[in-house]
């Protein structure tokens, strides 16, 4: 755990004070607004190359790092040793050519698909020898997410999840840049808002704010600034709505955020205010499986959706044909969601169901990960983390209970919701699900249950998949329903950059002294992952664009 009170004395002073210098103007050679992920990885490369860094975060000082130290510390990595150990053929190749099935780039996409071409190429050199060397190690089991539902997603098991989940990741980054030999070139200030961008003679001078806790002004000047503040999807849903995907049709009435409380845009249109071109703000990154935070109103939960429960809609039909299926497609699920009466659902299982297979997307809840708690990692595996789920049932508005069906819709149907969902309906599909599990797998015809007996052909995936468990079984109670809001996540569209990581204009021209790097840029040329997503290509996308935005600015070798 670190001390933020021990490495970052005089930046928590004043931010608690209130104040930075006494006239409030700071001096720099590189502003960084945004202490994130990217902001962190581009501040490395700069302390490397001697430059004075100041780094502007808007938020506490504990939780600098952002929405990455909330994460669940999932990075997609291409041909590495755990991959090869587990005798997994990756290349790449063949990730590249599964980022551009995923992406439905369009011609226009020069830019993002340069960058999906660095990501795929590039992910051992910038993203996980780059880790290693910072203390950060990875579960040894590489899982298997967006294998895809109508055509291939990730053709190999490339989803590293790093071990203490995204707070240990960020922790281990925190350290090592504590202990940069040019630590003292670095000053980070907590509780500035940035809001506009300076310029002088048509190049970017630095930027100007207030504080968040009063309304004392600032302006700081620096040669170059980078921008790394996260996205639109987080602190204001009214973008999120403003933006949404048009084919999708209207967005859902209740919708979550899973994203930060200072993804807002704010910079975004700063930028784009000197001529910043944005692009691709409507492909966005939503969950299927959102639930109200029990603990903070404006926040939501991703539960990591259970592949052996039923997923229905508002009425309690289920939703497809084809049914259905989490680790298949994300953006497909919150589709077919959003086509559904109210725009949302329930996901029916038992508590065999649940403690072998639900999680939560996020280090708060998945405490064995997060604590690196080897011992109740296993006990978890071998027994399912009754801890989580006990927690979500007593916790979670949206999660209910009951010893048979009947009494399930019952509960069901006393949740606010804006539709009821019809008890006989309902154990008709629970009905003929288990029906198919007790002719036996040599006569299933259901899709879900051919996908899950897939599945459980790698050994990541047997470990926590259910064995063609029936839903209405007496030995595996009680019965649990959960209902499910999409979750809004992060943008796939930003500010467009070219390989560099500097922002360009209308006209395709680089903003002389601007830069973006992480969700800001839409990982990397306002789009690099187009409409779809391999996932854990955010973290090693921010890796990536702060490490070679760095670079730049410095103006070395990307």
């Amino acid at each position: 755990m670190i001390d933020f009170f021990t490495v970052f004395p005089n930046e928590i002073r004043m931010f608690m004070q209130g104040v930075g210098v006494p006239d409030l103007t700071y001096q720099s050679d590189v502003v960084i607004v945004g202490g994130g992920l990217a902001g962190i990885a581009a501040a490395f490369e700069l302390l490397d190359r001697n430059l004075r860094v100041l780094l502007l975060e808007r938020d506490e000082a504990q939780k600098l790092g952002g929405l990455a130290r909330e994460s669940f510390g999932g990075v997609m990595l291409v041909d590495t040793p755990l991959q090869r150990r587990a005798k997994i053929a990756d290349s790449p190749e063949l990730a590249l050519a599964d980022w551009l099935r995923v992406a439905h780039f369009g011609e226009q996409d020069l830019w993002p698909k340069r960058w999906a071409e660095q990501y795929a190429g590039r992910s051992i050199e910038m993203i996980y020898e780059w880790l290693s060397a910072r203390s950060v190690t990875f579960l040894p089991v590489v899982n298997w997410p967006e294998r895809g539902m109508f055509e291939p997603g990730n053709s190999v098991p490339r989803w590293h999840i790093a071990w203490g989940t995204g707070k240990g990741l960020m922790e281990a980054l925190l350290q090592h840049l504590d202990a940069h030999p040019n630590r003292a070139r670095l000053q980070i200030l907590f509780g500035h808002r940035v809001e506009n961008l300076l310029q002088n003679g048509g190049k970017l001078c630095g930027c100007s704010g207030q504080l968040e806790a009063s309304d004392t002004a600032f302006s700081a000047r620096a040669n170059a600034v980078l921008l790394t503040s996260g996205g639109i999807c987080g602190g204001d849903l009214s973008l999120v709505r403003r933006h949404w995907y048009q084919p999708w049709g209207a967005p859902p009435k209740t919708l979550l955020n899973g994203s930060h409380r200072y993804a807002d845009g704010l910079l975004h249109q700063a930028a784009a205010q000197l001529g910043g071109q944005l692009t691709h703000l409507d492909k966005q990154w939503h969950y299927a499986a959102g639930i109200r935070h029990p603990a903070e109103e404006t926040k939501g939960l991703s539960l990591v959706p259970p592949r052996s429960a039923l997923w229905l809609n508002a009425h309690g039909r289920r939703i497809g044909p084809p049914p259905l299926v989490g680790y298949t497609d994300t953006r497909y699920l919150v589709e077919q969601i959003c086509r559904q009466p109210g725009q949302y659902s329930w996901q029916v299982m038992n508590w065999k169901i649940a403690i072998r297979e639900l999680a939560v997307s996020g280090c708060d809840y998945m405490t064995a990960f997060r604590d690196r708690n080897r011992l109740r990692l296993v006990l978890d595996l071998l027994f399912g983390n009754r801890e989580l789920v006990r927690t979500l049932i007593r916790d979670a508005q949206d999660v209910v209970t009951a010893a048979d069906l009947p009494l399930l819709v019952e509960a069901m149907n006393g949740l606010d919701s804006e539709f009821q969902v019809d008890a006989d309906l309902l154990q008709a599909e629970v009905r003929a699900y288990d029906a198919q599990i007790e002719r036996g797998e040599r006569f299933f015809t259901d899709d879900q249950l051919r996908r899950i007996a897939n599945f459980r052909t790698y050994r990541g995936d047997r470990m926590r998949t259910c064995k063609f468990q029936k839903i209405n079984d007496p030995k595996a109670g009680p019965l649990i329903a959960i209902r499910e809001h999409i979750l809004s996540r992060k943008s796939l569209g930003g500010l467009q950059t070219d390989l560099a990581c500097r922002v360009l204009d209308q006209s395709g021209e680089p903003i002389p002294g601007l830069f973006a790097a992480g969700e800001t840029a839409g990982f990397g040329g306002g789009g690099m992952h187009g409409r779809g997503a391999l996932e854990g290509t955010f973290l090693g996308g921010c890796i990536l664009t702060g490490r070679i935005a760095g670079r730049a600015i410095h103006g070395g070798s990307l």
